[in-house]
């Protein structure tokens, strides 16, 4: 992999480039309280091949949701779930958008 090719995947959402530690500090959070959504299968961190977990901006986005919740009094079992409908919501809400369109998901509209 090139210097291009790492820069490149900074664009990514899903690329995972925090660690544990500059993940909490970017969501002004404890490393128990990802250790805790991970647990509760909110999200689900990859690892490095030293075993150390890894954090992608779309999965710090998830967390922070979480712990909005969790700030305003939500047990964090039952806001990792409503983080997970509300996700889960959204794509449908997406899907249904594409089908009133006339496109399959994950298509493309055809060009005018």
């Amino acid at each position: 992999m090139t210097a291009d090719d790492s820069f490149g995947r900074l664009d990514d959402d899903d690329y995972p480039a925090y660690t544990m530690g500059r993940a909490a500090e970017m969501l002004n959070t404890t490393q128990g309280f990802l250790r805790a959504i991970g647990e509760a299968r909110l999200i689900t961190p990859l690892r490095s091949p030293g075993g150390h977990r890894r954090y992608s901006r779309y999965q710090l986005r998830i967390a922070a949701r979480a712990r909005e919740l969790v700030d305003g009094g939500t047990p964090i079992e039952a806001a990792c779930r409503i983080v997970i409908l509300e996700d889960q919501l959204e794509e449908a809400q997406r899907i249904n958008a594409e089908h009133h369109q006339g496109l399959t998901p994950g298509s493309t509209p055809p060009a005018a």
